[in-house]
């Protein structure tokens, strides 16, 4: 049987490389996918369908794969990847931080799987991705991690800061260059990005190790701007120190219209 963490590791790479009875196989019933590129697949034969053409799209780009961190608890996988592609409008390869999240059955095959990514990377442009689960009232935060979330909720560009050890980073969804590292390149960047106030996020589920914390979520406000509810992942990365040593966040709520807005 193909255990829950090697399928939610190895998802991208099966995906890539067309193993479809591989993927099958990590799921305890029906399968239950959800992506960004299109949407919610159930059931064997949508399964079969989107994996014959999800490889076909990622060969035909020359997909590179790079793991980062793995992070298990609670009944779930979240894997942190980096997707490098060959798309023909651009030179050289495109990067595409991608999260796998796996919610597992008692056994360890799956019952759910959930991608996220920003589309901006592959389109230069943002869509508006609803509610993949609802809010969890039971779901709390401890130590830096509930410090950075209520720094954010509400704007406090010092506390922020101060959650970071001296040399952490931000890292944006378009990955790249969206990265800030140190607290210098962290406060002027979140100067610009809160001007208006801080971003207000529904939790629905929390994933923590113990070095890393996985927050899948639900962006309802930014600044003043209420917002249809949108989902997406952050990974937040503990130092040696306890403070922040990265956040690493996967969704495609559009900052460039709404910062400082």
């Amino acid at each position: 049987m193909t255990s829950e963490v090697d399928f939610t590791e190895n998802y991208l790479e099966r995906l890539r490389d067309g193993q479809t009875a591989a993927l099958l196989a990590g799921f305890a019933g029906e399968p239950a996918v959800d992506y960004p590129l299109g949407g919610s697949v159930r059931g064997a034969e949508a399964f079969r369908k989107f994996v014959a053409d999800r490889s076909a799209w990622l060969s035909e780009r020359g997909a590179r794969i790079e793991r980062l961190r793995t992070t298990r608890a609670s009944g779930r996988t979240v894997s942190e990847n980096l997707v490098y592609l060959t798309l023909p409008d651009r030179a050289g390869e495109v990067e595409v931080p991608v999260a796998v999240v796996g919610a597992h059955a008692p056994d360890g095959r799956l019952n759910a799987l959930r991608v996220y990514h920003s589309l901006w990377p592959l389109f230069g442009a943002h869509r508006v991705r609803p509610p993949l689960l609802a809010a969890d009232p039971a779901a709390r935060f401890t130590d830096v991690v509930a410090e950075y979330q209520r720094a954010l909720d509400s704007g406090n560009i010092d506390a922020i800061v101060k959650a970071f050890e001296p040399d952490g980073y931000f890292r944006e969804p378009a990955g790249g260059e969206w990265i800030y590292r140190g607290q210098a390149r962290l406060r002027e960047f979140m100067t610009h990005l809160l001007t208006s106030g801080g971003i207000r996020l529904e939790h629905c589920t929390i994933t923590d190790d113990g070095v890393a914390c996985a927050l899948e979520f639900n962006a309802v406000q930014f600044g003043p701007h209420a917002l249809a509810p949108q989902a997406g992942v952050a990974v937040y990365e503990r130092g040696p120190s306890g403070r922040l040593h990265a956040a690493r966040i996967y969704d495609d709520v559009n900052v460039e219209a709404l910062a400082g807005g």
